[in-house]
């Protein structure tokens, strides 16, 4: 009965022989674990006998031994070898069992965040606190709350998670996700390239123009209205892959050097670092991409034509013509899509009436949709200026701040968010293309190459 009193004497923080609502809440917080405060007041309400909203010893003690009582057994099923321990490979072991592959450092990171010794192995006491404060009534709810921590982080869904697995296994299964994603991925935007097309014509020439604009992609006859798209699949999987495997370094340093589990603010930045240093590598293609959308039809004779004619014409500086305020877009896009995301899927993980993969896919939508309202201003002078020389009608700028009073001057505050509809409808289905595609081939490539 020990380890329970200094359990309780932990998290009793004013050390008025209590623990309330909020001090539970926040020693779960610091554990990485973050339910909703409804759900921590769920588990106080169901042991406060004398009803006065906290807990006092007996009735935690009544609670750590019902806890103690139901994950005992479960405890034993995932202590393979039965030495008393769990290690690294009986949480791969756990997830094999799921049908889900994970990663050693994954595997690992599941070990630390229960593990107070640094031994990388997890006793019945260190398991026990860690499902003290994991209000999952089961082993399926404890496996999301874990996946949950290590997924759900800044980018990661388009198209491959950041969550990349690492080790390079003689079963090749991180060679499959990345194919299986990639595929996805280019499916995705093909099938969505003409409104995305559309989206671009509207950035640069303004909303007025939107029958203008599909009538020019009709003119061009069928086949035009996916011109760019090749390049835009070119440099869609192997942006996000650099990105992810930046960021899965940075973010296995800064855990090894804290021993914690990553703040919002620390994946917000590291995913800033990541996602700039790929954007910058595969910045070019953007701006051939952006020049192919709108080009005449018959102008270029594909990208290689089209990367030749701007270095001929032009300069090397213009392969990164808006470059400047495509950076700056990543900083609210990201900051606003994270928070949001962070707030509302928290919520919804920890409420079973809205945690259903159809529900937690919209609000993903509803963060994506936020961090697009925030930095879509951002997004139209980007395109402005990766149209600079090549179309009359962009209105060229020098700087952001030029960007945005023109943009203001020629169509007021509505010009901010030229084409924003069309993305907004381009989205949904290519996301939902992304999901359902990626789990297809990826069961496809498994069961054919396994």
């Amino acid at each position: 009965m020990d380890h329970f009193r200094g359990l309780f004497v932990k998290l009793d923080k004013d050390n008025n022989g209590f623990i309330s609502v909020e001090e539970l809440h926040n020693e779960m917080k610091k554990s990485g674990i973050v339910p909703t405060e409804k759900r921590v007041k769920n588990i106080i309400d169901g042991y406060d006998q004398d009803k006065d909203g906290r807990l006092d010893y007996n009735e935690f003690l009544h609670y750590m031994t019902d806890r103690e009582k139901k994950w005992k057994i479960h405890f034993h099923d995932l202590d393979k070898n039965k030495c008393g321990l769990i290690d690294q490979e009986d949480i791969i072991c756990l997830f094999k069992e799921l049908g889900v592959i994970i990663s050693q450092p994954n595997a690992k990171r599941i070990i630390q965040m229960m593990d107070k010794d640094n031994s990388m192995t997890v006793d019945w006491g260190e398991f026990l606190q860690h499902v003290i404060l994991n209000p999952a009534d089961n082993i399926g709810e404890l496996v999301s709350s874990w996946k949950h921590s290590l997924v759900f982080d800044v980018g990661e869904s388009r198209p491959l998670s950041l969550e990349f697995p690492e080790e390079l296994s003689g079963s090749g299964m991180w060679r499959r996700f990345v194919l299986a994603a990639g595929l996805a991925d280019a499916m995705s935007r093909t099938v969505t390239a003409p409104i995305d097309r559309l989206k671009t014509h509207l950035q640069v020439h303004g909303s007025k123009t939107f029958v203008q604009a599909f009538e020019k992609q009709r003119a061009g006859g069928l086949r035009s209205m996916w011109q760019g798209n090749a390049v835009n699949v070119l440099k869609g999987t192997p942006q996000s892959t650099l990105q992810c495997m930046i960021y899965a370094q940075m973010k296995m340093y800064t855990q090894d050097r804290t021993k914690e589990s990553l703040s919002v603010q620390q994946r917000f930045g590291l995913g800033c670092v990541s996602g700039a240093f790929a954007h910058a590598v595969f910045y070019p293609l953007e701006v051939l991409k952006v020049r192919l959308n709108l080009q005449h039809s018959g102008t270029y004779n594909g990208m290689v034509e089209c990367a030749r004619s701007v270095y001929r014409n032009e300069s090397l500086a213009s392969f990164y013509r808006g470059f400047k305020p495509s950076l700056l877009c990543m900083i609210p896009y990201a900051g606003v899509e994270c928070a949001v995301h962070q707030s509302i899927v928290n919520w919804a993980m920890n409420d079973p009436a809205y945690n259903s993969d159809s529900q937690l896919f919209f609000f993903s939508f509803v963060a994506f949709a936020s961090g697009q309202v925030s930095s879509y201003p951002l997004a139209v002078i980007r395109t402005q200026q990766q149209a600079q020389a090549f179309c009359v009608a962009s209105h060229p700028t020098s700087s952001v701040l030029q960007g945005f009073t023109g943009i203001y001057a020629r169509h007021g505050l509505r010009g901010y968010y030229n084409g924003m509809g069309a993305s907004f409808i381009r989205a949904l289905p290519c996301a939902l293309l992304n999901y359902t595609l990626t789990r297809k081939f990826e069961v496809l490539f498994n069961s054919t190459w396994s």
